[in-house]
């Protein structure tokens, strides 16, 4: 087993000052040749030393050993054996190659690269006496390409086997090379006996017009394609990358909420089961965040999924007069690692430092501890660098987490995490490489964290120098692709750009956040818990534009679903051909266990991607690993989660299994599938009873294995339970009709399952909560920095409260739009239960001028009711006339109605 041959050495901070000086005195005499519309073009300025420079490991499995079946071009750091772009010479666009290493003058005949204005293609027929029985795997080396992502489409035999995701960084003003070799995986299905061809292709963004073409362009070094000796163990497709998102409720809640929701938003965009990768940054300094972390790094670990932590909130940290850690904060990281180590696999030193703030005397403190202590209690631990965002020095922008007085800066000392030289103190001592980026940022000349990274390590020579986790990438609503490509979508365009950048030039990279403001995946401005996860939504950055979620999905099941593939021959060929419909089948029980938590998986991933702008019908049969039943998840196209999946059973592999998909443009479906007899029986969980009107209970769970479900009533104490309702699609229903006052104990199951949830009992009642949406909420108390609206938001991590020692006097007032029957009122302070009233009275008006008292009375610790005899009314007032060495507070209120 092999991997590319590369130098392993680290190279130390003054060689590489060394190298940075000479890199830019050769730059700066060198003269850049520019095509039409100012896009650098073909010709290829040659850094010097890049020979020296190291390179990263390999992301993924080895790669097996394998024979040339040709070599075009030898691995010299130039395109010089090609025909150059404005030579005298044409370069062809097809060739027949007839030996392994053809003489230079075949090679001359050959373009130096391609470019999406001038030379599109590229064809190259070869001759195979047999089929090479572990497929082969081609190779290309880029030394030059445009800052806009070209696409290389290969196709075999006109069957499309991949699509490389090309980094560049002409067009940046960037002083240091960018060169990376990559490899796609061809399966022996896509090839034949006798006269073989291999076509190389541009290819534009999927939502791009022929103005992006001059824009399509590389040089390469050299191309090969081997015969592999033995299997693959992953079918590679450019790059071995991992990516994913981090779920969390209200920006920092790592709660029940986002516990429930991270199954779902994991599969639904792809990338549950083949070791991916979340990013969990629950926050030290904030209250309950996190509070359900174990649930939630258990959830990784069921799916098979790694994480990268950051815990500390690195700006309230002193340091000791040696530099070293303050006591409390080295505890602080210890019971994290105590508690949660095992399930974890990366740790990032800090975020944005510049930005928010922080020290680099204290980055490199934690870096150590982590490179010590933490290393000692997760021996299994990489360190990520803190997530740059290369914030410069302060000046009329403010940087966040600014202290009051002293000087404003961007960092101790100011802008250093814009300075390689002083990122490198922190490269040096951590394993993989960072960088944040949104919008195009990361092919910013200054600030970008490609062209950045390029800067710290004084360029790459095959790849960056060292492996990067991107822990932050995206877009905001206000983000959109650059002009020139004509991008009809150039909000949706953006995000695709660059998700395949980063597919292009990093190792793994986690998108901002499933549910965050402007940058959102899903719907927000809601709280997770109490919300059903089957209900989520997906966020439309803008009218009749595709979704980030979407987008993210296609690229994520084209790109990042790992294990061993599993071979299939596409049916409708011929309505396929030179189609960019691409087919990834794996087995993800191949998969090593993840380190730490020794996570693994058993389902067999089918992946159907549509990269055309016209809907594509693809038939494949999939050879499964067993000749039996199958059964498991669709997810296709929808806005909500409900319509995006549905359960699949009774797919019967004989060991083939057909698959058929009409796939819309760009549409992406993903089949979770395993045999039916390993199925393990599974209770659904979370189930919820909350009473609605008319003697009526709505029921909600969590989804469990299987394609319906049962629910179970027991009608009063002591009854059986008995199946009330089969054949559920959804995961919730609504009981009617119920008997006022009558105690019904309710439990849900899976059909045909064994195994059913906890029950949970509710007494029927016509008094419900009334609808909120319209309300109006007041008060009397610290009206300036008071937030009423809190107390009726439907979250529980937010609260109304007075802000100060409770006193006489105080209330808080609703308007309700409308008159209503009420006759009970529930103010929740379950998160703060020492601040109930301490003495209360109720007053109702039907014009907020003339009040009525209808109740008065004691506060008592635990009790959140209020009832009182029905009444009409609009405005409700609680008084609170006792007083005490608390807050006031309430976290939700409710007014309660019989109202049908």
């Amino acid at each position: 087993m092999r991997k590319r041959t590369r130098p392993k050495t680290r190279i130390k901070p003054i060689k590489l000052l060394l190298k940075f000086a000479a890199l830019t005195v050769l730059l700066l005499l060198s003269i850049s040749v520019f095509g039409r519309g100012g896009t650098p073009h073909d010709e290829v300025v040659e850094d010097a030393g890049l020979a020296d420079l190291p390179v990263a490991d390999d992301a993924g499995p080895e790669l097996p050993e394998g024979e040339f079946l040709w070599k075009l071009g030898t691995h010299d750091e130039s395109a010089r054996e090609f025909t150059a772009a404005k030579s005298s010479a044409s370069p062809k666009s097809a060739i027949t190659i007839t030996s392994a290493t053809p003489k230079s003058s075949v090679l001359q005949q050959l373009p130096s690269g391609l470019n999406g204005s001038t030379q599109p293609e590229l064809r190259i027929s070869y001759q195979l006496d047999k089929i090479p029985a572990n497929g082969v795997l081609f190779r290309v080396s880029i030394t030059d390409a445009y800052k806009s992502v070209p696409q290389m489409s290969v196709f075999s035999n006109r069957q499309l086997s991949g699509i490389i995701q090309i980094a560049g960084v002409s067009g940046t003003d960037n002083k240091f090379s960018f060169r990376k070799t990559y490899e796609l995986y061809i399966p022996k299905e896509q090839l034949q006996k006798g006269t073989n061809e291999l076509k190389l292709q541009t290819a534009r963004g999927i939502y791009s017009s022929e103005k992006e073409d001059p824009y399509t362009w590389w040089t390469w070094d050299n191309l090969s394609l081997e015969s592999l000796k033995t299997p693959i163990k992953e079918p590679i497709h450019g790059s071995y990358i991992q990516t994913g998102t981090m779920v969390n409720n209200k920006q920092f809640y790592f709660d029940e909420g986002a516990v429930n929701h991270l199954p779902y938003i994991m599969k639904w965009l792809g990338v549950a089961y083949s070791g991916n990768i979340m990013r969990t940054s629950c926050a030290s300094d904030v209250g309950r965040s996190c509070s359900n972390m174990e649930d939630y790094y258990k959830v990784l670990q069921d799916y098979n999924m790694e994480a990268v932590a950051l815990y500390l909130h690195t700006g309230d940290i002193k340091l000791n007069a040696d530099g070293s850690l303050p006591e409390d904060a080295e505890k602080k990281l210890t019971e994290y690692f105590q508690k949660y180590s095992r399930y974890f696999q990366y740790y990032e030193v800090d975020n944005e430092p510049g930005l928010f703030n922080r020290s680099k005397a204290v980055n490199l403190a934690i870096a150590e501890w982590l490179n010590g202590k933490g290393k000692e209690l997760a021996p299994h631990l990489k360190t990520v660098a803190p997530g740059w965002a290369y914030w410069p020095g302060f000046s009329e922008d403010s940087c966040g987490n600014q202290k009051k007085g002293g000087a404003q800066q961007c960092g101790d000392p100011d802008g250093w995490e814009r300075d390689p030289k002083q990122r490198m103190e922190l490269e040096e001592v951590t394993d993989l490489t960072n960088g944040h980026s949104y919008g195009e940022s990361y092919i910013f000349s200054g600030g970008g964290s490609f062209t950045e990274n390029l800067k710290t390590f004084g360029g790459a020579a095959d790849g960056l120098s060292k492996k990067m986790l991107t822990t932050e990438f995206g877009t905001s609503d206000s983000h959109v692709d650059a002009y020139q490509y004509g991008a009809s979508e150039p909000t949706a365009a953006v995000f695709d750009r660059i998700m395949r950048g980063h597919i292009g030039y990093a190792d793994m990279f986690v998108q901002h956040a499933a549910f965050f403001k402007e940058f959102s995946l899903f719907k927000y401005g809601f709280s997770l818990e109490g919300h059903d996860p089957a209900k989520t939504e997906i966020y439309y950055t803008k009218p009749n534009e595709e979704s980030r979620v979407s987008i993210m999905r296609r690229l994520s099941v084209a790109y990042a679903t790992h294990g061993t593939p599993l071979s299939y021959q596409i049916t409708n060929k011929e309505a396929l051909l030179d189609k960019l419909v691409y087919v990834r089948a794996v087995d993800t029980s191949t998969l090593k266990p993840l380190a730490g938590s020794g996570a693994t998986s058993n389902k067999v991933l089918v992946n159907l991607v549509n990269f055309e702008d016209t809907p594509q019908t693809v038939t494949v049969d999939v050879a499964m690993p067993k000749e039996t039943v199958y059964e498991g998840e669709r997810f296709g196209s929808g806005d909500t989660y409900e319509q995006a999946r549905r359960y699949v059973t009774g797919l019967k592999a004989s060991p083939t299994l057909r698959f058929q998909e009409t796939l819309k443009p760009g549409e992406a479906v993903q089949y979770i599938l395993q045999p039916s007899s390993e199925m393990t029986a599974a209770a659904p969980k979370g189930l919820k009873a909350t009473a609605a009107k008319g003697l009526t209970v709505k029921l909600n769970w969590l989804e469990a294995p299987g394609a319906s479900y049962e629910l179970l009533r027991a009608d009063g104490p002591g009854e059986v339970l008995k199946v009330i309702a089969a054949g559920i699609k959804d995961t919730q229903f609504i009981d009617r009709n119920l008997q006022e006052g009558n105690l019904y104990t309710y439990a849900v199951k899976a059909t045909n399952s064994r195994v059913m949830s906890q029950t949970l009992q509710i007494t029927a009642t016509g008094l419900v909560p009334l609808d909120r949406g319209a309300w109006k909420v007041t008060s009397n108390v610290n009206t300036q920095g008071s937030k009423p609206a809190s107390a009726i938001d439907g979250d529980l991590h937010t609260r109304w409260d007075s802000g100060k020692h409770q006193a006489s006097g105080e209330y808080f007032q609703i308007d309700m739009g409308e008159a209503h029957t009420i006759e009970a009122l529930d103010l929740d302070i379950s998160l703060s239960t020492y601040d109930y009233p301490r003495g209360y009275e109720i007053y109702v008006s039907d014009d907020a001028a003339s009040w009525s008292r209808i109740a008065s009375g004691k506060g008592k610790l635990g009790v959140s009711r209020i009832e009182f005899s029905q009444v009409k009314t609009r405005y409700v007032r609680i008084v609170q006339t006792g007083s005490g060495g608390n807050y006031w507070s309430i976290q939700e209120l409710e007014v309660l109605s019989r109202e049908s």
